[in-house]
């Protein structure tokens, strides 16, 4: 039974234009199968974020998401097809992953991410990446990474604009989710996408940043988001990214902390 531990025949062939890079290379690829990412929502972001994953060979995907396919997600949710319309988007996912890379491992987490599961979840893989849609899970999501000292890749779209970071703030130096954001946004100021449109393929630049954000973290390559928010103007053709220093007042990671759990 082939292993995380070694390179194939197979896995040279499927693996080959990573291990030709001398950043990379075998030893790198295996870091990658040895890898377990959990993906907070397999919609709009979670679609490239599973597939481009499970492309480069992350041995271990865990995918939570509580909701069905619908018709209206096909226009920018990529892992799934007309044909599942209906089907638990946690199976679809898992499908269109199996096709793609069938030594790819996906622990399906059919459900909601609430208080009581996030930390015992979370805690089960080396990295999380958040594409989860409302801030109630983004804050949930941000708060159970810092408590189990897992780094943290969220992203966030609507319209024609998407954002994304890293967070870290577990290593006391660097800022939060809610640092950049201490209260959420009025349902005028950021509404859903429901309501406010969203430019499909937006989902798939967004995604792809926060992929390759995710595995440069696995491997430890290049300057990260860690401290930095990504900020991308599709309208305007435009790609900037802006400090953001850690909150000294901060509920959660700041010197005088008022949340002590997520529960």
């Amino acid at each position: 039974m082939t292993t995380a531990g070694e390179i194939t025949e197979d896995r040279l062939h499927r693996y080959a234009r990573h291990i030709i890079l001398d950043e990379v290379g075998e030893e790198g690829q295996l870091r990658l199968l040895a890898s377990r990412v959990l993906v907070v929502g397999a919609g709009g972001l979670g679609s490239p974020v599973l597939m481009y994953l499970a492309a480069a060979g992350v041995g271990t995907l865990g995918v939570i998401d509580h909701d069905t396919v619908d018709i209206t997600n096909l226009q920018r949710q990529i892992a799934h097809t007309t044909p599942r319309i209906g089907q638990n988007k946690t199976d679809s996912a898992a499908q269109t992953i199996a096709a793609l890379n069938p030594e790819i491992r996906v622990e399906r987490h059919t459900g909601k991410l609430t208080a009581k599961n996030a930390r015992a979840l979370i805690r089960q893989y080396d990295l999380v990446a958040d594409g989860s849609d409302n801030f109630t899970t983004r804050y949930l999501v941000n708060d159970a990474c810092y408590f189990e000292k897992k780094p943290l890749v969220t992203a966030a779209m609507l319209r024609f604009e998407g954002q994304a970071t890293t967070i870290k703030a577990y290593d006391g130096t660097h800022p939060c989710y809610r640092c950049m954001f201490p209260v959420p946004p009025s349902a005028e100021m950021a509404p859903r996408c429901s309501q406010a449109g969203i430019f499909g393929a937006l989902a798939g630049v967004v995604g792809t940043m926060q992929a390759t954000e995710v595995l440069k973290e696995l491997l430890g390559l290049g300057t990260g988001l860690t401290g930095r928010l990504l900020l991308y103007d599709a309208m305007d053709v435009t790609l900037r990214t802006i400090k953001v220093p850690r909150d000294p007042a901060c509920a959660l990671c700041g010197d005088h902390p008022t949340i002590a759990d997520i529960v």
